[in-house]
């Protein structure tokens, strides 16, 4: 029996997700088998190495694989980091059948026409979508085909990435023995996996809190209207009680994730905690509220970051349905 068969890949700065599923009629997705392999190929959501990263796919993919009963070939991979940048357009066509019907055809058309617009040199499109369609001057159509008209019009939010940066993860990809399907922007992805319809409706923001960076996309009216890659997340608060307490990379990460906090309002007892001494230097304690005033700096720094982005961009006042967390980040207590 011919199964429907996709294979998704989270290239992450701390590690590599990899997941095997089949389509179902009904466009859900069953999940056939994943894997998890560490990962220190990859910096700010970037390939910084590209054996490193291709050994992490590689390791990921045979899990997953392992727990499916098969193997595959050909992957579809997301994108995040700070390279990436969106823009709002909108185009427009004549439509030019005798009925001035709309079909797939002039949606192909109208796409064909947004990848003309000018772009520097060195970025590529990863997506465009339509957040609305206009037809003579009519707005507010989700989906026009089967409309008729004599114009088209579409807003759209376009994806941008560095084509350096794509390329790489194409030859991490390759080099592990697989083949990219597609690209598709992180948090896009996430939002599949963790926005309800009625949330996209009303206006959301989903912030997808890494290991190397912060991922943003905002919903409204059911679109896509904003997304934003932002280079701070759970691996500079690690290094900074590395740097300020004096231990080693994995001895902050413990301490962040047993005893830190987001806030000292959180903290529900202000217990002693023991770090480990490093060569000459002896073992110290030190309060649970000390770590976290190390962490609520940075995640102060985030959150202010996230707030500017969400003002500039004028949808502040549009979340109604609030925000949504997600990502290894989201999980720091408080």
């Amino acid at each position: 029996m011919k199964k429907n068969i996709v294979a998704g890949l989270d290239l992450g700065t701390t590690k590599v997700c990899a997941i095997i599923g089949e389509r179902l009629d009904n466009n859900r997705i069953n999940i056939l088998g994943f894997g998890v392999a560490p990962s220190s190929g990859l910096h700010k959501g970037l390939v910084a190495n590209i054996g490193k990263t291709a050994e992490a796919i590689k390791q990921a993919m045979e899990i997953a694989e392992n727990k499916a009963g098969f193997s595959l070939n050909i992957v579809n991979v997301g994108v995040a980091g700070e390279h990436i940048s969106s823009l709002r357009h909108r185009n427009s066509i004549a439509i030019t059948n005798d009925e001035r019907e709309i079909t797939h055809s002039d949606l192909e058309r109208l796409e064909a026409d947004v990848r003309t617009i000018r772009i520097p040199s060195d970025r590529q499109i990863l997506h465009i979508i339509p957040e609305e369609y206009s037809i003579d001057h009519q707005g507010g159509i989700t989906n026009p085909i089967g409309m008729s008209g004599y114009r088209l019009e579409a807003a759209n939010h376009i994806v941008l990435a560095s084509i350096p940066a794509i390329q790489n993860i194409k030859k991490s990809v390759e080099r592990a023995g697989y083949n990219v399907n597609d690209y598709v922007l992180q948090p896009i992805a996430s939002s599949s996996s963790v926005l309800d319809d009625h949330e996209k409706d009303l206006g959301v923001a989903l912030i997808d809190i890494g290991g190397g960076t912060t991922d943003i996309a905002i919903f409204h009216n059911h679109a896509i209207k904003h997304s934003k890659v932002i280079g701070i997340a759970g691996n500079q608060v690690t290094n900074d009680i590395r740097e300020s307490l004096g231990v080693i990379t994995e001895e902050a990460e413990k301490l962040k994730k047993e005893y830190g906090f987001a806030t000292e309002s959180a903290i529900i007892k202000d217990e002693t905690i023991f770090i480990k001494g490093v060569g000459a230097r002896s073992s110290a304690k030190i309060p649970v509220s000390l770590l976290t005033q190390i962490i609520s700096l940075r995640m102060r720094e985030l959150f202010s970051l996230i707030d500017n982005e969400i003002r500039s961009a004028g949808f502040k006042s549009k979340i109604k349905a609030g925000i949504v967390l997600t990502g290894g980040g989201s999980l720091l207590k408080g």
